[in-house]
């Protein structure tokens, strides 16, 4: 973009040049008709003028990029003796120069509507690196997602210059690259062995170089720690990510706000793995897709939360919002921190719809590649900590949520059944639950529907 500003004050330069010596040449014919004398100083004055002006120009050229065309038609443009001929040229160079005229600026995207900033996670290109549409030139970390900075033009282009480093702090569209379009890369000049070996054999050989004095030998009460001071141990210090900030700003302000509390209470899976050995092979073949537990728990959540509407409930100010929807968060762990996509109208999904979702949702939270929309407005959060192996544990809630369901690793322990006892696999969940607006019935009425469903699934069918 600097070189085309340049290429266009060249222009004007040229344009104002040209008025001035059409109204020279007037004055001159107007004197010449009079008899007057003075055509030499009106000479004198435009060489004066053609003078300052292309060493103008010459100055204006040496600022431009490297391109073979502009320069050449630019120098052509300086070396004509008349002036008309040079808005002509630059008129030319200015469309022919990809590098002027066809230089734009990767800037970076919006990022959503509470997001004005962000850190540079990644700079993924380099100048005189080549660049096709959709490449990413950098990625952004943000309060909530990665953001890719990508080429989004549909004519390739080599990176010219990358405006920003690794840990920087930028905003909506600030520059992030200057991408030259239609310029390609300098390609390597090839080397030969032999051309190689030439430098070696004609540079003669240095002289060997004294060996250095050999230090004096420390004193070895120096060398020796003094005694009784203990030798430093390592450490590193990191910088915390500013999606793991946030994360920790969010459930300190969850722990300082809400009036939490947590009620428990145990599955006994046997029915739903039961189920899941029987069809397992048939559900892949018609869907596509695994079959798991988190599908039974989302639907057991959603049915639960449509029989107490304070669980889906939310707080503001001296309102109580009851939410007739049902977008249930799915907390994911990431090596950046905690993200929860969220599940859109999972009480009107079925089973291989909830599967999909969910196994999509955790491949983009762990690529990064999750939006701000796919993280934006759930009402209710399921958090899976069985997956690591946690057998018990209290979730925080997720404001501005209500309420999280836990879910704890299964393990087969002695079950009294009938009357005998048996090893069954049982696991333990947890509800935490904001008792300013949901009372101890409604958290316990609740979490016993999950277990109700999630122990026998053929409720859903029957709606019992």
């Amino acid at each position: 973009m600097r070189a085309l500003r340049a290429v266009r004050r060249l222009n004007g330069r040229c344009e104002g040049l040209l008025r001035h010596e059409a109204g020279a040449a007037s004055e001159s014919s107007c004197s010449a008709a009079s008899g007057t004398s003075g055509g030499g100083g009106s000479g004198a004055a435009r060489a004066l003028h053609t003078e300052r002006w292309q060493l103008a120009a010459a100055q204006q050229l040496a600022r431009l990029p490297a391109s073979p065309a502009a320069r050449q038609l630019m120098q052509s443009a300086l070396a004509q003796q008349r002036q008309p001929a040079l808005g002509l040229l630059l008129r030319r160079a200015l469309h022919a120069s990809p590098s002027a005229a066809d230089a734009i600026e990767v800037v970076v995207p919006p990022m959503g509507d509470s997001i004005t900033e962000g850190t540079i996670a990644a700079v993924l290109k380099q100048p005189g690196d080549a660049v096709a549409e959709d490449d990413v030139i950098a990625q952004i970390e943000t309060d909530k997602v990665t953001i890719d900075v990508k080429y989004t033009s549909p004519a390739p282009g080599t990176v010219g210059a990358v405006l920003v480093k690794d840990g920087d702090t930028v905003v909506v569209g600030q520059a992030v690259a200057r991408v030259e379009q239609g310029a390609a890369a300098p390609a390597a000049a090839p080397s030969t062995p032999k051309a190689q070996e030439a430098p070696k054999a004609a540079a003669p050989k240095p002289a060997a170089a004294p060996p250095p004095p050999k230090p004096a030998a420390a004193p070895a009460a120096a060398a020796a720690p003094a005694a009784g001071d203990k030798p430093l141990r390592p450490e590193r210090r990191v910088k915390m990510t500013r999606l793991r900030m946030r994360v920790s700003e969010r459930l300190k302000g969850a722990q300082n706000t809400y009036a939490m509390l947590t009620t428990f209470n145990e599955i006994d899976m046997t029915g739903l793995m039961d189920m899941r050995n029987k069809y397992k092979d048939a559900f892949v073949e018609a869907h596509g897709c695994k079959l798991g537990f988190m599908s039974a728990f989302v639907k057991a959540a959603a049915t639960a939360l449509q029989e107490v509407p304070a669980v889906n409930a939310v707080i503001e100010g001296t309102d109580i919002v009851y939410r007739d929807y049902v977008d249930i968060s799915i907390a994911v762990a990431t090596p950046k921190g905690l993200v929860v996509p969220v599940l859109r109208a999972a009480d009107e999904q079925d089973f291989a719809e909830v599967e999909r979702t969910i196994a999509e949702l955790g491949r983009k939270a762990r690529e990064g590649s999750l939006s701000i929309d796919e993280m934006a407005g759930g009402t209710f959060t399921i958090s899976n900590g069985g997956v690591y192996g946690s057998l018990f544990g209290t979730p925080i809630i997720n404001p501005p949520q209500s309420a999280i369901l836990g879910m704890h690793s299964i393990v087969q322990r002695p079950m009294v059944v009938g009357k005998s006892i048996e090893a069954r696999p049982m696991m333990y969940v947890a509800l935490t639950y904001d008792h300013r607006l949901i009372d101890g019935r409604e958290a316990v009425t609740f979490l016993k529907r999950i277990k109700e469903v999630v122990e026998d699934p053929r409720r859903l069918l029957l709606g019992v």
